[in-house]
């Protein structure tokens, strides 16, 4: 009988395999609007933490201009960096696509807590005792603490930590049955705020 852990990984590689099958034709638009809203590479590529505290490149389609500051500062609300069709990728979560390959990789899951700067985990670890408890599974493209709305800016620690708390609970309760219930909210939180803003 497969093991919950095998089924997960299996899930993984349909899901990116599928997920990166369909998104093929539009890639070339994607790539073409990024290239003539803003000069430099198309994708982004990033150094962030993943299981067991190892650093891993993350992908994802580039929504900022070119800055001294991709990998210290968060983008926030409102952010001048981002360029008109950063925003709305990251509206609509379409900068995360290239995210699947890192899940086809094995660097990260479908399903789990969001992965962080390098600059983070090294803020963060001395601010928040159980910090690095979140790396006992690997980062999702989704996840417990996002379907809760805890996710994007987090100016002030206590954010932080409330993001933690539920990182670790699901990591602490994680099962086949909740990573369903999380998928199943990730697309209705995400198609609600695409009705919100009319997409």
């Amino acid at each position: 009988m497969l093991s919950n852990r095998t089924i997960k990984r299996t899930f993984d590689l349909f899901a990116g395999l599928l997920v990166c099958i369909i998104s093929l034709p539009f890639l070339p638009i994607i790539a073409l609007i990024i290239k003539m809203q803003s000069r430099g590479p198309i994708v982004f590529k990033q150094e962030r933490t993943g299981l067991d505290g190892k650093t891993f490149v993350c992908y994802k389609f580039r929504t900022m201009r070119l800055n001294d500051e991709c990998d210290t500062l968060q983008a926030t609300a409102n952010d001048p960096r981002i360029f008109p069709f950063g925003s709305f990728m990251r509206r609509t979560h379409i900068d995360e696509i290239p995210n699947f390959i890192n899940v086809i990789k094995g660097d990260m899951s479908i399903i789990g807590p969001r992965p962080h700067m390098l600059y983070h985990t090294r803020k963060y670890t001395q601010l928040i005792d159980n910090y690095m408890d979140r790396h006992r599974c690997k980062p999702g493209i989704t996840g417990y603490s996002q379907v809760l709305g805890l996710s994007g800016e987090t100016p002030e620690v206590w954010q932080m930590a409330e993001r933690v708390k539920h990182d670790i609970w699901y990591i602490k309760h994680w099962s086949i049955g909740l990573d369903l219930w999380i998928l199943y909210c990730t697309v209705v939180v995400t198609f609600c705020k695409r009705r919100q803003n009319n997409i």
